[in-house]
């Protein structure tokens, strides 16, 4: 069963441009823990919705695979996480929004990197 991890971020006014491509920068090198499933860590931002209202201000975006939730546990647990987070992250923010899921097993096929998504007639 994969578990599906997103967080939205809302930096303080005051927090640099430079600052935030820096958190970017280090959040994405997550990726590489063995706990992410296939290397699936994507972090996204600025928002693009339309109208930007929609996005409660949020400025970035994670999601992240993980094969259970242990994975997710040690992955929360790990100390490049808790590096990333307690430099770049806890000091200067404004807010955060956590979502994690289990994914259903009928739409676990989509969580297998190169397979061809099922024909909808199904």
């Amino acid at each position: 069963m994969t578990i599906v991890h997103m967080v939205l971020f809302r930096f303080k006014p005051e927090v640099t441009k430079e600052h935030k491509e820096t958190f970017v920068r280090e959040l994405k090198k997550l990726k590489n823990l063995s706990c992410v499933k296939d290397n699936r860590l994507i972090v996204g931002g600025p928002s693009i919705t339309d109208p930007i209202e929609r996005s409660k201000n949020f400025e970035f975006s994670l999601v992240s695979y993980h094969q259970d939730r242990a994975a997710l546990d040690t992955y929360q647990a790990s100390k490049e996480h808790k590096w990333v987070t307690e430099t770049y992250l806890h000091p200067f923010k404004e807010d955060l929004c956590r979502f994690d899921f289990e994914v259903d097993p009928e739409d676990e096929y989509m969580c297998v990197p190169g397979v061809m998504p099922r024909d909808s007639k199904e």
